[in-house]
């Protein structure tokens, strides 16, 4: 199998376990040094981020991780795609289309090795801003 097809099984299983809640198969799935960049520029570290599940305060109801593509660099991959999801935060809704840039290393010993989540980074989807005149 090439890198590309293990990226996209291994984000079908990620996006998966987020709408299951699985802190243990996201645990699994990501470094320990593992960052996230939220939509509204925050960052949570692999910590924060899993708490958010183990709490309740973050449920993910639908996610789709779709039209990705995958940049190979050997034991790094750089994956970019369109998020899409329905969750709640805090009770309060974070459904949105966001563009998702993961990296992910191949790390382990020769037999064991295996892709894991480094960082994700989702900026909202947006239209360009008119340029002065309005013309596109």
């Amino acid at each position: 199998m090439n890198p590309t097809q293990e990226i996209l099984q291994l984000g079908q299983r990620w996006a998966e376990a987020e709408q299951a809640g699985d802190t243990a198969a996201l645990d699994a799935m990501a470094t320990d040094d593992f960052h996230l960049v939220g939509p509204a520029g925050f960052v949570l570290d692999k910590t924060q981020w899993l708490d958010r599940y183990r709490s309740g305060s973050f449920v993910m109801n639908q996610l789709a991780w779709e039209q990705v593509t995958v940049r190979d660099y050997g034991d790094a991959v750089v994956a970019i795609g369109v998020h899409n999801q329905r969750g709640a935060y805090q009770g309060r809704p974070v459904d949105g289309q966001f563009r998702a840039t993961h990296v992910l290393t191949r790390n382990g010993s020769l037999e064991g090795r295996r892709w894991r989540f480094v960082s994700q980074h989702l900026s909202p989807m947006a239209q360009p801003p008119m340029p002065a005149g309005g013309a596109r």
